[in-house]
C-alpha cells in the first residue's frame, strides 16, 4: 500500500446520530490547521444520521439531546433543563 494514497487512519470511522428532541443540530467540523465548521443537519425527535469521519472532517458537534452508536459503544447527550 502506498502511504501517500490510504488515507484509513482518518477515514471510515462512522457515528450514527439518533435525535431524541426535535431540532437537534450536528455540526461538522474541518481537520486541518484551523479548524471551521463545514457542515451543518437539524434532526428532529426519531430521525437518524449516518456521519463518516473523512480527510476533511475530524470532528462532529451535538446540539440537544442525541444518542450516538460508535464503534467504542451508546453515548446520550446530556442536556440541563
Amino acid at each position: 500500500m502506498n502511504p501517500m494514497t490510504d488515507r484509513s487512519d482518518i477515514t471510515g470511522d462512522y457515528v450514527v446520530v439518533k435525535a431524541l428532541e426535535n431540532g437537534v443540530t450536528i455540526i461538522g467540523l474541518t481537520r486541518g490547521g484551523v479548524t471551521k465548521f463545514h457542515h451543518t443537519e437539524k434532526l428532529d425527535k426519531g430521525e437518524i444520521m449516518i456521519a463518516q469521519f473523512t480527510e476533511h472532517t475530524s470532528a462532529i458537534k451535538i446540539r440537544g439531546r442525541a444518542e450516538l452508536l460508535t464503534k467504542h459503544g451508546k453515548i446520550r447527550t446530556e442536556v440541563d433543563s
